[in-house]
């Protein structure tokens, strides 16, 4: 396991086209103002050009608020901008390669859905952090398969590295997750889906004090 020079917990957000648009980077600082600790930049649609320019503009902005920058799927991309890190699905780049792209102090989350034993493995590997979900109902992807709060709680007890929780999060669920020793929590909607997007992200940081 590598150690982040940035702590691994707390309100996470995940960036979502369709919600922002145009209001990006504005969305994303106001989600940093109202206490996001880490940032993951999702973006399935741009042309590489300008994913590039978006993420080398967010990148820059996180640090501006000491939180790290990390980009999904996209190793590449990563390495380009010099992003603190990236998020794999388990159908993305593998770990190990990803691992030797960025070096040891990248920051490698691993989506693990409801399995224990992908996430022991993505340890072993040395993911800096592993995720589970989806938790609750939710609209960025309805049709993931269910993870349950046994399966959080086994992994805080098994794993030594932070687990994060993700999958239709509201600040009146949340609570179930850090009670079960979620390090941190994944919201796309629950901030970026509102009117008032620092105010969203308020409510979700106060929880994970």
């Amino acid at each position: 396991m590598t150690k982040s020079r940035y702590p691994l917990r707390g309100l996470y957000v995940i960036t979502d086209d369709n919600l922002s648009g145009t209001s990006l980077l504005k969305h994303v600082e106001q989600a940093l103002e109202g206490g996001a600790k880490l940032v993951q930049y999702r973006n399935k649609t741009n042309q590489a050009s300008i994913k590039e320019m978006t993420a080398r503009s967010l990148l820059e902005l996180c640090h501006a608020y000491h939180a790290p920058l990390l980009i999904n799927d996209d190793v590449e991309l990563a390495l380009a901008i010099g992003a603190d890190g990236v998020h794999l699905g388990q159908a993305d780049t593998g770990l190990t390669a990803a691992r030797h792209r960025l070096g040891k102090n990248a920051i490698i989350g691993v989506t693990c859905h409801a399995s224990l034993a992908l996430a022991s493995q993505a340890a072993e590997e040395g993911a800096s952090y592993v995720a589970f979900g989806r938790f609750f109902a939710s609209q960025t992807k309805p049709d993931a398969s269910p993870a349950t709060i046994d399966l959080l709680t086994k992994a805080t007890q098994q794993l030594a590295i932070p687990v994060c929780a993700i999958g239709g999060i509201t600040p009146d669920n949340a609570t179930t997750l850090l009670d079960a020793g979620a390090d941190m929590l994944a919201v796309i909607h629950g901030v970026f889906g509102q009117d008032n997007v620092k105010e969203a992200a308020q409510h979700y940081a106060q929880l994970c004090i």
